[in-house]
């Protein structure tokens, strides 16, 4: 038994499965353990690091879509980026510890492609211009 943060958590480690997430510059390392339905993200509530209901939805995605959300616990450690790529990073992380922690239910993870990677990054802002593509305005005078 390890106490972290409010959690205490059950288990020595050795049965968890573990995904880990990407996203624009986001990682996130997920453990997934058999339990009663708690989330913890760096030690705080999933309610109190995601607050809005979008945010909330994504992170939830695979657990819904595979009818996991009340039997597994899901432990997070994210870091990087701002709060959309970090939900979507967990979302990832998610879906590939479901996969390996039932192999049965990976059809169901990829027909909703959860298991896909967004490959989309933020592109480099160019000498000369103002960002990476938008250059300066045009004056006449």
């Amino acid at each position: 038994m390890i106490k972290r943060g409010n959690f205490v958590i059950e288990g020595n480690g050795k049965n968890d499965s573990l995904g880990t997430g990407r996203r624009k510059s986001s990682i996130a390392r997920v453990r997934i353990r058999a339990g009663q339905g708690q989330i913890s993200i760096n030690d705080r509530e999933f309610e109190e690091f995601f607050r809005t209901p979008q945010l909330r939805e994504a992170v939830l995605a695979p657990l819904v879509a595979t009818d996991k959300k009340e039997s597994v616990d899901v432990i997070i450690t994210v870091s990087g980026g701002g709060t959309t790529g970090q939900a979507d990073a967990c979302k990832m992380g998610i879906a590939r510890a479901l996969k390996s922690f039932d192999p049965e239910i990976e059809p169901i993870l990829r027909e909703q492609s959860l298991l896909t990677r967004d490959a989309r990054e933020v592109e480099r802002k160019k000498y000369g211009l103002r960002k990476a593509r938008r250059g300066t305005q045009f004056s006449k005078r």
